[in-house]
């Protein structure tokens, strides 16, 4: 975990955007010695956005499953798939 001031980030941007990158972590930013803001890369952003988006999936998957909701097989969703393109 990466903690600067947000003083360095008005004078060292370009280096502290290509740590971002180069990390691919969040940076943390404090303000008079606290806890400001968190910077990372677009990349690291979006991967973090994608697990987020996968495990609330999942989760939603998870309850369904322990509150008994209906699923189907493999085998069932090719016949609706079928039925639905008249093969």
């Amino acid at each position: 975990m990466e903690i600067i001031a947000s003083t360095l980030l008005r004078n060292k941007y370009n280096e502290i955007s290509r740590k971002c990158k180069k990390i691919n972590e969040p940076i943390y930013l404090t303000k008079n010695g606290e806890g400001d803001l968190v910077l990372m890369s677009i990349e690291a952003f979006e991967r973090k956005e994608r697990l987020l988006k996968l495990k609330e999936e999942l989760l939603d998957i998870e309850y369904k499953r322990l509150t008994g909701a209906k699923d189907c097989s493999l085998s069932d969703a090719e016949e609706d798939i079928r039925k639905i393109l008249k093969l």
